[in-house]
């Protein structure tokens, strides 16, 4: 059982340096405890014994622990209808310019990058369902990603408990949600089909331009936790994902003016968001 490390100087900033480069993700002193706690278990689970013998075996990849080391410095605090002013946002303003410019049979594709265990790709179909007259009437993509491959997978098994559901109506859980023991509750099979998950990194033009453009990507309390770099990178990925006049929606303390000049603000009644150019406005 490897000994709980405290790492050196050069330790700890060789660790960081490698995690920033795989992720964009910034730690600095004042985050020592919560890094070196997050190695540990990774040696214990890996019956390294020592940092430098962790190191070489990330590094090596070995039994893709470089995904395992990532999954462990994620943050997935999240629940249903987070931030819903954006959500009426959506179904007010934004889908209502996105279908003046496209042909009937295109369909509407919806990104929740970032989307940790599920809550808000699934939030987006449950408001669209109940929110949205016309939503019969096209088919709508929507698609959440992660970097952290451990919390898409319980995003696919769809299984929540009281505090992910807690801003919910409870008449929306019981029209949605199956009840399992111990207070837990299951998104209906229809609605887990109607959303896909996959891994990405936003950092990664190679992986987010895999999947298309998209008419609407939120992408909410992410870049707070990257560099100006980094942000800077992503903000030229996302915007490379959107159709010419698709939208962005950031987190409430998130700003794209402070990012990036290839964005239009746009202010809504509900919302603020932020727009690709490239078509004309009525």
């Amino acid at each position: 059982m490897a000994e709980r490390p405290t790492l050196t100087e050069d330790e700890f900033r060789r660790l960081c340096e490698y995690l920033y480069r795989r992720t964009g993700m910034v730690f600095t002193e004042a985050k020592r405890y919560y890094v070196e706690r997050r190695v540990w278990e990774r040696m214990a689970e890996t019956g390294s014994p020592s940092f430098a013998g962790y190191f070489a075996h990330l590094r090596s990849d070995t039994r893709d622990e470089i995904q395992q080391f990532v999954n462990a410095f994620t943050v997935n605090e999240t629940y249903f209808y987070r931030e819903d002013y954006q959500l009426k946002c959506l179904t007010n303003d934004l889908l209502t310019e996105r279908l003046h410019e496209r042909h009937a049979d295109d369909p509407i594709r919806i990104w929740s990058a970032a989307c940790s265990t599920g809550e808000e790709p699934y939030s987006i179909a449950i408001w669209l369902l109940e929110n949205w007259p016309r939503v019969d009437e096209y088919f709508v993509e929507i698609v959440g990603s992660d970097i952290d491959t451990r919390v898409l997978e319980l995003a696919r098994a769809g299984t929540f408990g009281k505090r992910a559901l807690m801003r919910l109506p409870p008449e929306l859980i019981g029209k949605y949600f199956d009840a399992l023991p111990a207070e837990h509750w299951q998104i209906s099979p229809q609605l887990r089909d109607s959303v896909s998950f996959t891994s990405v990194n936003l950092l990664d033009p190679a992986q987010t331009r895999a999947h298309g453009q998209f008419d609407v990507i939120f992408c909410r309390n992410v870049l707070i936790y990257f560099d100006d770099t980094s942000r800077r990178l992503a903000a030229e990925n996302l915007y490379e994902n959107l159709l010419p006049g698709g939208f962005i929606c950031l987190g409430h303390s998130e700003s794209m003016s402070r990012i990036s000049p290839l964005f239009d603000v746009r202010r809504f009644a509900d919302a603020v968001v932020y727009q690709r150019p490239g078509i004309t406005r009525s």
